[in-house]
């Protein structure tokens, strides 16, 4: 088996790489986020790869997607996680894939499309309280009415809730799983985004009222499990590239540093944590690639792998930006200087989609233990 990319892919790879250092380094991630009253995200930009085809990498062609697979996002991933790019790029291929998880032809004409080319931004709404959002914890119930389903609750820790305009809300009725598709501008919803300490990624509260949602509009649910695997691991594809862009910063730094006549790398108290960090991201590397692959190639394992992952990278990756900022030694804790940005990126990434804890509690069961 070949586990390296192909021509391809590392192509790919290059041409996001050179879109986000010309379009946006992290002086323009900056302006973005902290930009009073913004929307955490350019509109041009997110105009500008819809039309680079990011959006619709794992949309079929019949779609106006790319028809390429998991593995194919894991580059894409990867580096807009390196360059802690803003935008709901994660929270649109979720919806995408509970559309091509769950959806019927026809919902699927009709939703991915818009999702591909940009016009639409979707999110799965799919947690309600603390700790990690799975099928067994869908609590909101929903009301028949006619030929209709009535929703009245509230999701919680919505990603880019106030950016999407379709937002994959899981319920139950009668005891059974579904999903339901609501339109931001349906008569019942609101949409609320939450001070973070993450300025790059955005969370919220999704409101609903007595939102009516139609017959056509409602998916089943058996596969919301498998859905929360591929948003585990669209996460934590980002939070790798996150990690190793901390620990390439961190490098860059030990080399220009210059103290007691030496660059601070030289010393062992700095080269050593470095090594390890590095020893991190490439353990972790190997088991999100085995993921991503299983996603697509071998379902039955992915949930395993998925969280193998997730629970490796959620602790390896917090101590990665703790150790980022400690290595810039002062100024490290200054706001001018970048570290601390990527640290703040892991203390996001951590509990989405469950912590270390949770996943490795999920992979014992799994086992059967």
């Amino acid at each position: 088996m070949d586990f390296g990319f192909t021509e391809e892919q590392e192509l790919l790879r290059s041409e996001v790489r050179k879109w986000l250092d010309q379009s946006c380094p992290l002086d323009e991630v900056r302006r973005i986020t902290e930009a009073e009253g913004g929307e955490g995200f350019s509109r041009e930009q997110w105009k500008e790869i819809a039309e680079l085809g990011w959006l619709g990498l794992t949309i079929p062609e019949a779609h106006g997607g790319a028809g390429l697979g998991w593995v194919d996002l894991v580059v894409v991933l990867e580096e807009t996680g390196r360059s802690l790019f803003p935008s709901p790029l994660v929270s649109s291929t979720v919806a995408a894939a509970a559309l091509l998880e769950a959806g019927s032809p026809e919902q699927q004409a009709r939703w991915l499309p818009g999702l591909a080319d940009g016009t639409r931004i979707g999110t799965l709404a799919a947690q309600e309280s603390p700790g990690a959002p799975s099928a067994a914890a869908v609590q909101l119930e929903g009301r028949i009415d006619g030929d209709g389903t009535v929703l009245s609750g509230e999701k919680r820790f919505v990603p880019d809730a106030c950016a999407a305009t379709l937002y994959v809300v899981p319920f139950r009725r009668d005891g059974d799983l579904f999903l339901a598709l609501v339109e931001r501008d349906a008569p019942g919803v609101a949409a609320e985004d939450w001070p973070g300490m993450d300025l790059t990624k955005r969370l919220g509260r999704l409101s609903l009222q007595d939102v009516r949602v139609s017959a056509d509009a409602i998916l089943p649910g058996e596969g919301l499990d498998r859905i929360l695997d591929r948003a585990t691991a669209a996460v934590t594809c980002e939070m790798i590239g996150a990690a190793e862009g901390a620990v390439s910063l961190t490098a860059e730094f030990a080399k220009q540093r210059v103290q007691f006549g030496s660059p601070v790398g030289r010393y062992q108290a700095v080269k050593h944590p470095l090594a390890e960090m590095h020893v991190d991201v490439e353990s972790a590397k190997s088991l999100l690639y085995y993921s991503a692959w299983c996603l697509d190639e071998s379902p039955e394992e992915a949930p395993r792998y998925v969280s193998m992952a997730k629970a490796l990278l959620s602790d390896a990756f917090a101590r990665i930006g703790i150790d980022a900022v400690q290595l810039h030694g002062a100024v490290g804790y200054t706001w001018e200087y970048d570290p601390h940005l990527y640290l703040k990126r892991s203390k996001w990434a951590r509990p989405m989609y469950g912590d270390s804890g949770f996943h490795y509690d999920r992979i014992a069961d799994l086992g059967g233990l």
